[in-house]
């Protein structure tokens, strides 16, 4: 409906009541005024209503919908239209609650009857309830007697299960005739869990029955364990003896064992003396008896007994051998079961403390030692057969190549069962005594050589040509092949700076005792140069012998250098001096000594008087000059020559090299004197020449014979190191 329709529009304005009178205009009457007043009021709610409020636009919506025109006769029904349908309405809800009135009427009566019905039912139940009670009661005492009783018999029947253990069991337990398989271990593990569970027995306020049981579990335990103890030595006994591995059983029964640590550690104490008695009887067989097996291409040790290298090492190696068979057939028992067989020592120190050594230490259990310690047991038979043996080899040989030779191949193996069964293995405190033995007597052989030498005046001589005398020749070809065989030894194994190092008690054995015997030689000879020349003979044989080995050089060669060092210097002296007095010029150097020292302010005053010194006179300068002459041209031949018996070529052209220069600057020294003093002869000449009278009476400032001492004197000093070149 559109919302115009109820008011005239716009262009009606003329059939609208004419405009009221305002008060100022026209007076009015108060009725009159008041009627005006609401007709104003009328209007103005009329047009202020906005048409955009919910009420009104619902009130124009039912209108539209009604179907209302906007007609004089309309708007005077429309409330009485109104009003009547409300009344209209109202009287259809006071119908329908009428009838809602009715039905509540009928469901009253019907709770009403519920009610009553209720009630005599609550009757009956009261009356019931107090009939069955006693019985009820009654029920409920059995039903909490009956679920008790069954709750004890549950836990009977779980006792008597877990803590009562059977006579047939006991009976595989205990009895000898019983065979240890797997049925013995479970019920071993049984029964030392029930031993363990009684300990919560005990905590009870009866604890007699915990105490029973437990004794009663641990005298089945020792029993069980003294036949498993005894059934372990039995199986020892019967081992194959070229196959000593363990079977599984005797490794678990072991493993169990060790809950005894008593009774474990016997077992292994039996079973190291069983092996210790067939290895040393293998190892005397292999020694003696390997032809009568059979097999021709096998000897006996003792064959090579000739031979110390290797006989030593054919004993060494079936040592080896057995020690690896040995500790491979062990290794399962203690490197594989090690984690248990510690668990089982552990458990047993619990019930066994008096086998601890000292209470605040915390035993472990280490595979690895428990089967070196086991394998050394094994073979103390044999090592004390193998020390006999080596040192009785040794005793009867005095070659020191073969000794050392020997003393490589004991530390070849001391290393191998250190690495093998521990350093402080008995096997290798063995060895390490053998060698020590050995080294001991290879310094015993060589301190006899010495000494017998010291008593042969022949042996000690020196020969002519002053070489390196022949027992240190024979000394150090001992010691080249003593230090090939060390150093192949050191090329195959370890290379550290202690292997290296343990050479240098060698070389104080072999080396210097001959070598401080033959420089004590050089005292017997006639002048200090051949004692020079032999001792740098020695030296450098020495030296020569050593240079190529390392190991040998890095202790003795830098002593050896420093020797030779000190001999080259005096060498170079004696050349030097021989340089000197061959040529003449020690007497001229003998002369020109104070001169040396002068001062320089008095420098030329003391150069002019060499003229006056007896051996720069004409006659003894000239015969100076003149054997100087002869000197020089086979000079270098002659000197080379004075030293031709040192063997190193290079070492004598080094001494007579320096030498030579050493001749060239005496030589030098000489020439500037005599040339200064020339020239201080000339400057007294120049002086003496202005303070006379010029009568011509004076003496001539030269010599007697009108020369001057350059003239007299006319080598130079390029011309000597040409000529010395």
């Amino acid at each position: 409906m559109a919302t115009g329709s109820y008011f005239p529009p716009s262009g009606a304005a003329s059939s609208l009541p004419p405009r009221i009178p305002s008060p100022a205009s026209s007076p009015l009457s108060p009725p009159a005024q008041q009627r005006s007043n609401a007709l104003s009021n009328r209007l103005t709610s009329v047009l202020s209503v906005s048409y955009a409020d919910s009420d009104t636009r619902d009130a124009l919506e039912t209108l539209s919908l009604r179907g209302v025109h906007n007609t004089a006769e309309v708007r005077r029904q429309l409330r009485l239209d109104v009003q009547k349908e409300v009344v209209d309405c109202n009287a259809e809800i006071v119908r329908d609650f009428g009838r809602v009135a009715e039905q509540l009427e009928r469901i009253g009566a019907v709770i009403s009857n519920l009610k009553e019905t209720c009630d005599e039912m609550r009757k009956h139940i009261v009356l019931a309830k107090q009939d069955t009670t006693p019985v009820l009661e009654e029920a409920s005492a059995l039903m909490s007697q009956k679920q008790e009783a069954e709750t004890k018999q549950h836990l009977l029947d779980a006792f008597t299960k877990h803590f009562i253990v059977s006579d047939d069991e006991l009976l595989i337990l205990t009895s000898v005739e019983e065979p240890i398989d797997e049925e013995f271990f479970d019920v071993l593990t049984r029964v030392k869990q029930v031993h363990r569970d009684c300990e919560a027995l005990l905590g009870a306020e009866s604890d007699r029955l915990g105490l029973e049981l437990m004794e009663k579990s641990s005298r089945s335990l020792n029993s069980a364990y003294q036949k498993l103890y005894r059934w372990v030595q039995k199986e020892f006994k019967s081992l194959n003896l070229e196959d000593p591995r363990i079977s599984s059983t005797i490794r678990r029964a072991l493993r169990v064992l060790a809950e005894r640590p008593s009774l474990f550690h016997s077992c292994l104490d039996f079973f190291a003396e069983a092996r210790d008695y067939v290895l040393s009887d293998a190892f005397h067989y292999a020694l003696t008896d390997a032809v009568s097996g059979g097999d021709n291409a096998v000897k006996p040790i003792e064959f090579s007994a000739h031979d110390p290298l290797r006989y030593i090492g054919d004993m060494l190696a079936w040592v080896h051998s057995t020690t690896v068979s040995e500790r491979e057939a062990l290794e399962s028992l203690f490197v594989a079961d090690g984690d248990e067989l510690a668990r089982g020592i552990q458990a047993g120190l619990s019930s066994e403390p008096w086998a601890r050594i000292d209470e605040d230490e915390e035993v472990t259990f280490d595979g690895q030692k428990a089967l070196s310690d086991l394998v050394n047991r094994d073979l103390i038979g044999v090592a004390r057969s193998l020390r006999q043996r080596v040192e009785l080899v040794i005793q009867g040989h005095d070659d020191p190549v073969t000794c050392y030779k020997v003393v490589n191949l004991l530390a070849f193996y001391q290393a191998t069962f250190s690495k093998l069964v521990g350093p402080n293995s008995n096997l290798a405190e063995l060895l390490q005594a053998l060698e020590t033995f050995t080294l001991n007597h290879f310094k015993t052989i060589t301190r006899e050589e010495v000494h017998r030498l010291s008593t042969d005046p022949s042996a000690l001589a020196p020969s002519e040509g002053l070489s390196a005398p022949q027992f240190l020749l024979d000394a150090l070809e001992v010691l080249t092949s003593i230090m090939k065989t060390h150093d192949t030894s050191l090329g195959t194994g370890d290379t550290s700076d202690e292997n290296e190092n343990r050479f240098t008690p060698v070389l104080r054995a072999a080396l210097d005792p001959f070598l401080d015997l033959a420089k004590s030689c050089a005292d017997d000879l006639p002048n200090p140069t051949a004692q020079k020349i032999y001792l740098a003979n020695i030296h450098i044989t020495t030296r020569s012998a050593i240079t190529p080995y390392t190991f040998a050089s890095a202790t003795h060669l830098s002593p050896l250098s420093a020797s030779l060092s000190t001999i080259r210097v005096d060498l170079l002296e004696i050349q030097h001096r021989y340089l000197l007095e061959t040529s003449g010029l020690q007497v001229l150097l003998t002369a020109l000594e104070p001169f040396s020292k002068t001062s320089t302010a008095g420098a030329e005053q003391d150069i002019a008087s060499i003229v006056n010194l007896p051996e720069f006179q004409p006659e003894a300068l000239i015969a100076i000059s003149q054997q100087l002459d002869d000197f020089l041209p086979s000079a270098l031949m002659d000197a080379t020559d004075n030293l031709k018996r040192l063997q190193s070529a290079a070492f004598v052209k080094s001494v007579t090299e320096e030498a030579v220069e050493a001749f060239c600057r005496d030589f030098e020294f000489v020439e500037g004197m005599v040339i200064g003093a020339d020239e201080a002869r000339n400057v007294e000449k120049s002086a003496h020449d202005e303070d006379e009278d010029g009568d011509g009476t004076e003496e001539s400032s030269e010599g007697v014979d009108g020369q001057t001492l350059r003239r007299l004197f006319p080598r130079t000093t390029g011309e000597i190191r040409v000529l010395l070149s």
